[in-house]
């Protein structure tokens, strides 16, 4: 009965494919707004990078949506492990990395920490962004807290960067709709296509973004590295049965 469902939902799903890809004109552009945009974003946004006009500033709303979600994912990941935090501290402060991860970290990270932050203000200009600098910011801290597990990072630090990066975003876009109608749309001028400081308040956005989503990966992150490891927790190695990871008290 099963096969038969599948088989049925199959032949669906083809024959719906089928008249969709039957009443497209191949050949031809099938979004004809892509054009339009193409042509208007460097006028309207004055951004060089098409792709950040259109995330920032034609559907900024969706990207306050991919905020609210990754900010909703990070939350839920990071209730769920915090309460292994106490029963890792003793194992995280007799763990201390070897002198190579130490000093290859500290030569990593104000490098990682300069092409994130290069990345997120030149996201108008060229490829890159919030989303991508912030990545690479979160993975500069990230390997500080690798090399020296027993330091790790300030949560509370982490918590006001993101909500002040989220605090921002939010306020750039209210002051938009306030003084010119349109949520996002870039303020303080256009500038100069192609230079840094152009696209209006694009790159503030871009910062906004960056900072909130690398301080929540770093978050997210840091919470995976103060969890015990499964000896501590009683919990079965990968490939070990439950049984042998008994105590000798909990054995006949």
């Amino acid at each position: 009965m099963r096969n038969i469902a599948s088989l049925l939902f199959a032949a669906g799903l083809g024959f719906l494919l089928l008249v969709i890809a039957g009443q497209l004109g191949f050949g031809e552009p099938s979004m004809l707004i892509g054009g339009d945009i193409l042509s208007a974003a460097p006028d309207e946004v004055g951004a060089a990078n098409i792709v950040t006009a259109v995330l920032l500033g034609y559907r900024g709303i969706d990207t306050l949506g991919e905020l609210s979600i990754l900010f909703a994912a990070a939350t839920a990941a990071g209730l769920v492990l915090a309460g292994g935090r106490g029963a890792a501290a003793s194992h995280l402060s007799d763990a201390p990395a070897g002198f190579i991860l130490r000093t290859g970290a500290d030569l990593l990270f104000p490098l990682l920490l300069g092409v994130g932050f290069y990345i997120i203000l030149h996201g108008h200009l060229t490829p890159g962004g919030g989303f991508q600098g912030g990545v690479i910011l979160a993975a500069a801290f990230f390997v500080l807290v690798l090399a020296r597990p027993a330091g790790g990072m300030s949560h509370t630090a982490i918590a006001v960067i993101e909500g002040l990066a989220g605090a921002g975003f939010i306020a750039l876009g209210l002051w938009s709709l306030l003084a010119d109608g349109d949520f996002l749309k870039p303020m303080l001028g256009k500038g100069v296509l192609g230079e840094l400081l152009s696209a209006g308040t694009l790159p503030l956005l871009s910062l906004a973004v960056g900072l909130k989503v690398g301080a929540e990966l770093a978050g997210l992150m840091t919470q995976l590295s103060e969890q015990p490891p499964p000896e501590l927790t009683g919990q079965p190695l990968a490939g070990q049965s439950p049984e042998h990871t008994a105590g000798p008290e909990t054995q006949d």
